[in-house]
């Protein structure tokens, strides 16, 4: 049964009161090797800095299509000791980071060089936690819990969408509970990144489009986020304009590399954008869609997304009608025709580039269960308003078939 909305607003409150108090300012250095070579430069770097043997992260696709051997090889040139886990499946659970962290263990690895997609590097960052720290992960896990110490981290990011690459989060899968619950501290944020546009070139539309999708929401929900923090709003709005220009064209022609580089660049500054304020309610019911059905998560915020932002009505205008400005769809008068605008183009983008409004995977048995989880896990939030559950039930009805 659903919480009263008196409750849930004091919950709020107290909790964006205790995040201002844990968080003080904005943390995390940021490096980001960017083009061509940039890979190579990363690796010099990891070297540079006396690493001599290093884990590798990643999944069984990319070491077999030869792009995570291709990714390190400057670390092979130089002699670095090479140990890898290479069995990162989709929403890695603490059973992966388990195994990851025997080999670490194992092999007196010093860094961890992660390789791949949001999976990969969510599960290299715990793997990373692993190094120092023993006992029950599932303890570590929401504001403020994370170790103190970690494994060094380095990222080669081979999607453009999850901004994990710049975050110091990591989201993990409970095999027991079926949640994925959400791991952050300083130590895990990676200490230098290579936003390689080559190692972009291969992937497939269907996830170019998704993830894609999941850095335009990065960036609206920093941009519109209550907490007035660091430089949000400047790294949100420039991501957003970013995924404007560039995702259709990189779905239209994969082969583009200033569309890929673009891409990289959007998705990593909408990861600086979340690293400062989190996410959103768009975020807090696409995690319950990828939960219970196996949504990916980047197709379930396009799922979301436009819905959310409708319902914020007034709460959100101004903001969304800045971004119609940024973005050049709307330079009218009034700032609800702006905003209403805006809406429009992420529905025209997410259709543009292949995802359909609805998902046959998605099943009403679960409705009354992903809502109030959509809600608690909302309530975290810094968001521009709580939603009400019948909004959430109204908002499933609408994306199911």
């Amino acid at each position: 049964m659903a919480k009263p909305m008196f409750l849930r607003k004091l919950k709020n409150r107290i909790f964006f009161a205790m995040a201002k108090v844990i968080a003080g300012k904005p943390k995390g250095n940021y490096m980001a090797f960017v083009g061509k070579a940039s890979c190579a430069r990363l690796c010099d770097r990891i070297v540079e800095l006396g690493h001599t043997s290093v884990l590798v992260v990643t999944d069984r696709a990319l070491r077999d299509l030869g792009l995570a051997d291709e990714a390190v090889a400057g670390l092979n040139r130089e002699g670095v000791t090479l140990s890898w886990y290479d069995k990162v499946d989709p929403d890695p659970t603490y059973g992966h980071v388990e195994e990851g962290a025997r080999i670490l263990k194992e092999s007196g690895a010093t860094a961890i060089l992660a390789v791949g997609g949001g999976s990969s590097i969510d599960c290299a960052k715990v793997i990373a936690f692993r190094k120092y720290n023993d006992g029950d992960m599932t303890k570590w896990a929401g504001m403020g819990n994370g170790p103190d110490e970690a494994a060094p981290l380095f990222v080669i990011p081979t999607t453009s969408g999850t901004g994990s690459e710049a975050t110091m989060g990591a989201v993990i899968t409970n095999q027991a509970s079926h949640k994925k619950e959400i791991i952050g501290g300083e130590a895990i944020h990676p200490k230098a990144v290579a936003l390689d546009a080559c190692l972009m070139v291969g992937l497939p539309k269907p996830i170019t489009a998704a993830t894609g999708i999941d850095a335009l929401t990065h960036g609206i929900e920093a941009y519109i986020s209550t907490w007035e923090r660091g430089n949000r709003t400047e790294m949100g709005r420039i991501s957003v304009q970013g995924v404007f220009r560039w995702l259709r064209l990189a779905c239209e022609e994969p082969g583009n590399m200033d569309a890929r580089e673009g891409m990289a660049l959007a998705a990593y500054n909408a990861g600086v954008a979340i690293n400062q304020v989190n996410v959103g309610n768009v975020h807090a019911i696409a995690h319950q869609l990828g939960a219970n059905f196996g949504i990916p998560h980047g197709h379930a915020n396009a799922l979301v997304l436009p819905h959310v932002l409708t319902l914020y009505g007034d709460t959100a205008v101004d903001r969304l009608a800045e971004l119609a400005v940024a973005t050049g769809i709307s330079d009218s008068g009034h700032p609800e025709t702006r905003a209403r605008a805006f809406i429009a183009e992420v529905e025209k983008l997410i259709a543009d580039v292949g995802i359909a409004p609805t998902d046959p995977r998605i099943k009403r048995d679960k409705f009354d269960v992903i809502a109030e989880a959509a809600m608690d896990e909302g309530d975290g939030y810094f968001c521009p308003r709580q939603l009400e559950k019948s909004e959430i039930l109204n908002l499933l009805e609408a994306i199911s078939e």
